[in-house]
């Protein structure tokens, strides 16, 4: 893109989008665009949701982005044989010219958000221009890459979000006059719609619009390490240069910021409560899990506070020793990570009270709907850990700090469903 005569900004680049085929699913050759749709990979947690979402539909976009084999490589050999084979069938067909995406989330509630989909450039330099706010961990990297590797694919897009306002802007709200290429309602009461702009004049507008801006990943960050791992690996140019995005513009559509939970495995409530003698003030509250998270609310408006549950009950934690907190929580970082949940949780709860490593899947998990970590704490007799949600602009002022959260420390929603349009690297 030629970036002559911009602002510095865009001197230095900024945000870099290029229009692709985007490979689709052919909506004769499938029971529905809802039923092979999936919500992204890390997301997938109703009880028995992979086998829910696979008998969905044969096709269903979870045999690409989970699949399901004896060993890892057996999983992404089997991933790129599915891709191969429901290309060859013409179930996935690409699209005749590149395009931008137009896309749009609505919800029976007057929730409406609009971005664009497309191939963002991971290349250097990209240090103030996409901007990570939580640690990622290296073994999930590892995995997403090597699905990528031998799909060859960027199979669902990650979310980025920035403050514009500006002639991107106009071009997706006169896109989304237009009649969509696909439009499809979720079970969860989401309707999706899709648009392509082709038209070189209206891409240039976005394009050169995003060259002023940087952006925050909402929701990807290990897609966006694993894009930028698989571009080291690759001597540029190639296909490996960018990666799958969408971008939403919160100055126009805000978007919602929820907690991720904990499901702490082994770890039985009783014990994980009597750990805490002397450290935080518990309380036991008998109620329903509305009045339970109303209950946090009021506590972390004070200072940090959590509920654990599992036990049919739930426990508000709050008011930690400070001395506790002194000892425990790093002091080289700014006053605002410091006060976070997230970091007393990690920092002060999981490493020091009850010394569970927060990068072991055997230990603990990494949950987004509060009522399925409630439920699968009960089913499996381990602990719920429910934090409150932290506000969009603490995670933006942090992030242009360089300062990155607690993993798994916000979930940005709502979410782009997965299956609606993928890239292929090598179409």
């Amino acid at each position: 893109m030629n970036t002559a005569g911009h602002s510095e900004a865009t001197a230095r680049r900024g945000l870099e989008l290029t229009p692709f085929r985007g490979l689709r699913y052919d909506p004769d050759r499938v029971g529905s665009l809802a039923s092979v749709t999936s919500p992204p990979y890390d997301v997938v947690i109703r009880p028995d949701g992979l086998h829910y979402l696979e008998a969905a539909d044969p096709y269903n976009i979870v045999r690409l982005i989970l699949p399901q084999a004896g060993t890892p490589s057996a999983r992404n050999e089997q991933a790129a044989d599915t891709l191969r084979r429901w290309l060859a069938e013409g179930v996935l067909t690409a699209d005749p010219v590149p395009a931008l995406y137009v896309y749009e989330q609505r919800d029976g509630n007057g929730m409406l958000q609009r971005g664009v989909i497309g191939a963002l450039r991971v290349s250097e330099p990209v240090e103030g221009v996409v901007l990570p706010h939580e640690d990622v961990m290296p073994p999930v990297v590892a995995d997403r890459a090597a699905l990528m590797r031998a799909t060859r694919a960027n199979l669902e897009p990650l979310l980025l979000t920035y403050h514009g306002n500006g002639t991107a802007a106009e071009v997706v709200e006169r896109t989304a006059e237009q009649p969509p290429l696909l439009a499809t309602t979720t079970e969860d009461g989401f309707h999706h719609s899709l648009w392509s702009v082709t038209d070189p004049a209206d891409v240039a507008r976005i394009q050169s619009d995003l060259a002023h801006h940087q952006a925050l990943i909402a929701d990807g960050h290990h897609r966006w390490a694993t894009y930028r791992l698989l571009r080291a690996e690759h001597p540029s140019p190639s296909p490996w240069d960018h990666g799958l995005v969408l971008l939403v513009d919160t100055a126009r559509y805000p978007l919602r910021v929820r907690a991720i939970h904990r499901l702490l495995h082994g770890l039985p409530v009783a014990d994980a409560v009597a750990a805490l003698e002397g450290l935080f003030r518990v309380r036991r509250l008998d109620v329903s899990l509305a009045e339970a998270l109303g209950l946090l609310a009021d506590a972390a408006g004070t200072g940090n506070a959590f509920l654990l549950a599992g036990d049919g009950a739930f426990h508000l934690v709050d008011r930690p020793d400070p001395d506790l907190l002194a000892r425990t929580i790093p002091e080289d970082r700014p006053a605002a990570w410091r006060s976070l949940d997230a970091t007393v949780l990690h920092a002060t709860l999981l490493d020091h009270v009850w010394h569970i490593p927060e990068d072991s899947p055997a230990h603990i998990a990494y949950i987004h709907d509060t009522a399925a970590t409630v439920a699968k704490a009960e089913r499996d007799g381990g602990t719920a850990v429910l934090l409150h949600p932290i506000h969009e602009d603490v995670v933006r002022d942090l992030a242009r700090q360089g300062v990155t959260m607690p993993r798994k420390s916000t979930s940005f929603g709502p979410k782009p469903a997965s299956g609606l349009v993928l890239r292929a690297l090598e179409i």
